[in-house]
């Protein structure tokens, strides 16, 4: 392939990978305890920088941008009152932990709900589990439930459970709302607040100006490669007029 035509292509693959990040961002933008994902881009003077330093052959490196990774932006997201007794924002670094179908998960999502078992649940039906890694049974109590700064879960003066909150070590998205990780001890700070919600840590402002600059910078590559097929065009046509 040629060089030139490898690297704009490169750059119009890079873009389309942010491009899936950005629209992934934008669609939970209203999503409570949402965490938007960065995508991280290598330049071929990177590449070339980092294949160096690690002596690796230069001729395997490759030409043109690369997506290096990406990572989680897991700033606090505003913290909106809702008033519904069975909502809760968690102001701190902690997720709550949930038994779903794939293991146990942790989310920021603190929108609850009881089940028909009278079984704390996430807004996806999967439990939500205590400190000791137990479903929460607060029976017919959905309406009267108090659940203080420390997740303890009371009624008419009972204490029915606790929401688990832990801190998560190499935190992995699984889905767009759930994470993966290594739990660990409750954060210091960590306070469960009733009646709010933390809402999304998107800006839709700052990823509308991330997308027009990822479109533009696509769009420049597509024109890369029309320029370059316009030009070997001629130089075939150019070739057979010589020959004939």
């Amino acid at each position: 392939m040629d060089r030139g035509l490898e690297i704009a292509a490169s750059g119009m693959l890079t873009e389309l990978a942010r491009q899936d990040s950005i629209s992934g961002d934008l669609a939970n933008a209203s999503t409570p305890g949402y965490k938007p994902e960065v995508v991280s881009q290598s330049s071929f003077g990177d590449v070339l920088s980092a294949a160096g330093a690690t002596g690796h052959a230069l001729d395997l490196v490759g030409y043109g941008a690369q997506i290096s990774g990406t990572a989680i932006n897991l700033t606090q997201g505003p913290m909106e009152q809702t008033g519904e007794p069975l909502d809760v924002g968690l102001d701190g670094a902690g997720f709550i932990p949930v038994k779903t179908a794939q293991g146990t998960l942790y989310t920021r999502d603190g929108q609850l709900a009881v089940d028909g078992t009278g079984t704390l649940v996430s807004a996806d039906g999967d439990d939500i589990l205590d400190p000791a890694g137990r479903p929460i049974n607060v029976g017919n109590h959905s309406a009267d439930l108090t659940i203080a700064t420390d997740g303890t879960i009371t009624a008419g003066g009972k204490t029915l459970g606790t929401i688990g909150v832990v801190s998560l070590t190499n935190p992995a998205k699984v889905g767009s709302n759930m994470f993966s990780g290594t739990p660990g001890a409750k954060p210091a700070g960590t306070t469960v607040n009733q009646g709010s919600l933390e809402g999304s840590a998107v800006d839709p402002t700052t990823v509308m100006i991330d997308m027009i600059v990822s479109l533009r910078a696509y769009e420049s590559s597509q024109r890369v490669i029309h320029s370059i097929d316009e030009t070997l065009s001629r130089a075939i046509d150019s070739a057979g007029q010589v020959s004939g």
